[in-house]
């Protein structure tokens, strides 16, 4: 039986892992696919029984829990800057959501509207991408100052890689509403650092 703090760290990781997902397309046009299709998949999983029903196995956390690691282990010289930027825009814009109660409602039937197209298409159908990337424009994304991707221009001047980039963006939101509703809090990063590290190597060691 896992515990509060576990359960928001499964949560936090899957915020990890959209933002590091989104980085990889942006970079190299490109992310493993088993963590793309795990992450977007949380986003239809509204009614969970525990959060890791939310993604599933543990190991589809796998790219969530080593960015998480390395990016709260204060020994790595090697820190992201830009996935914690990514990280930090995501959590924002979930505060700013989570205030919103007509934006949250809208968010919910939309992805209700997603999950009843599942019933007639396979989860990897370009339309279901298209309607999550869209889920994030119209609702989520005009909420704050936009989310700056960086990348080459090459991929990011794809259409179906923005889309991706957008979809899993409305991801890590949705991972981090979720954190949030364990009584997750930026503060508590920083103040429960050592914590979440220990906890987040031995989830890494598990897979």
């Amino acid at each position: 039986m896992t515990t509060q703090f576990e359960e928001q760290q499964l949560a936090l990781a899957g915020v990890c892992q959209s933002a590091s997902l989104v980085q990889s397309i942006a970079r190299k046009g490109e992310a493993d696919k088993s963590a793309v299709e795990a992450s977007l998949s949380s986003i239809l999983v509204t009614s969970p029984d525990n959060t890791q029903q939310v993604f599933g196995a543990l190991p589809n956390l796998r790219l969530g829990f080593t960015t998480l690691v390395k990016q709260i282990d204060s020994n790595n010289k090697l820190k992201d800057a830009e996935l914690t930027r990514y990280i930090a825009s995501i959590l924002s814009l979930e505060r700013k959501l989570s205030r919103q109660t007509k934006a949250m409602d809208d968010l919910s039937q939309r992805v209700s509207h997603v999950q009843r197209q599942l019933d007639h298409v396979d989860f990897e159908n370009y339309q279901i991408i298209t309607n999550l990337a869209s889920i994030y424009t119209d609702v989520v994304s005009s909420l704050a100052p936009k989310i700056q991707i960086a990348g080459n221009p090459q991929y990011l001047s794809v259409e179906n890689n923005q889309k991706k980039i957008r979809a899993l963006l409305l991801a890590g939101v949705r991972a981090a509403v979720l954190w949030r509703q364990l009584g997750g809090k930026r503060r508590h990063i920083l103040l429960n650092r050592k914590a979440l590290l220990e906890s987040a190597q031995s989830a890494v060691r598990a897979m």
